[in-house]
């Protein structure tokens, strides 16, 4: 399976059976922030980007990530259906269906959060995005717990990824695919640190992140249903294009990061009614667990650190994630 690699970061196989190794000094707000999570664990949250398809170094892996999402209070995911390219993407949607509807497992939904799925071709496949694929895609994304499509955007970071055009152009067509089926889109946005030439001088040239939330808006504008930028990891002024585009803000692990101050404001700065919560598991875990292997369970940090930035309580922060992800996906209430 290819790795796709998360925002500012590297992948991780770690297992958390494994101990726990806990980071470096937190900063003085991040302590705080870590004494507090246990109130928030208590309450329910929604993480709004995990890769459960990855979960499968033994059989049961899947199963005991879950169960230990729901213990520590995440009772709904939406699992992202990338897969590792147009021929597994519905695997997502797979994972979903087992929680809903007759035959669930035992423990269903007492010990297992409920699951919703995207589908989607992430810009690393975009050369797979072949009219074939982008049907599969909108037969996927018309089944009831197919909720978004996704992650799709843009990518300049990886010299490996495809050519801009390329990726513009399996981008605007699943705009498309959305559009159609008036669902939101999840974004993925890697434009503001380049490391290929030709990325380096498309950004030169538009010098945006929410530029993907903008760029061809024409292809949906008449049924635009809104969408999320995944992982947000960009400033405050580019916050500020994401929202005005019409997007969510969700924010995930490197929130608490030492170096990510601008996240930070960003996550400050942003309408209370527009942010949201994420692993991106199993990639980009919170301090204290940097470095270890992410999971759905691991989003209570992430929750908690943004609950203290905020200046709010968890159970106000997890009321307000939850109900700001089901005004998004109104058949998730």
């Amino acid at each position: 399976m290819p790795t796709y690699y998360a925002v500012r970061t590297i992948p991780v196989t770690h297992s958390l059976a494994a101990p726990l190794r806990r980071s470096s000094s937190p900063l003085p707000w991040q302590a705080h922030a870590a004494r507090r999570w246990g109130t928030l664990k208590e309450m329910a949250l929604i993480d709004s980007h995990a890769h459960l398809d990855f979960y499968i170094e033994t059989p049961t892996e899947r199963d005991e990530v879950l169960r230990r999402a729901y213990a520590a209070g995440v009772h709904s995911i939406l699992a992202i259906g990338i897969g590792d390219g147009p021929a597994t993407m519905q695997q997502a949607l797979e994972i979903a269906d087992s929680t809903a509807g007759a035959g669930l497992p035992q423990g269903y939904p007492q010990i297992y959060p409920q699951i919703y799925a995207s589908a989607g071709i992430h810009p690393q496949e975009a050369a797979h995005a072949t009219s074939e694929a982008l049907e599969k895609l909108a037969a996927l994304g018309a089944q009831e717990r197919c909720i978004a499509v996704g992650e799709i955007g843009l990518d300049y970071y990886h010299f490996d990824n495809p050519d801009i055009a390329t990726q513009k152009q399996a981008f605007i067509a699943q705009m498309r695919v959305a559009a159609k089926l008036r669902k939101p889109i999840l974004i993925h946005c890697r434009t503001s640190e380049p490391r290929h030439p030709a990325g380096e001088r498309e950004v030169r040239r538009r010098r945006h992140l929410g530029g993907p939330a903008r760029a061809d808006r024409r292809a949906l504008d008449a049924a635009w249903a809104g969408g999320i930028m995944h992982c947000f990891s960009g400033t405050v002024d580019q916050a500020e294009q994401s929202l005005a585009a019409g997007f969510h803000l969700s924010f995930a692990g490197n929130l608490t990061y030492p170096r990510a101050q601008g996240i930070r404001d960003a996550a400050v700065a942003a309408p209370a009614d527009r942010i949201l919560v994420e692993t991106d598991a199993p990639f980009l875990a919170p301090i204290p667990l940097r470095g270890q292997r992410n999971e759905p369970a691991l989003v209570v940090h992430t929750a908690a650190a943004l609950a203290e930035l905020r200046g709010i309580s968890p159970e106000e922060l997890a009321t307000l994630t939850t109900e700001n992800f089901k005004n998004l996906f109104p058949t998730t209430r």
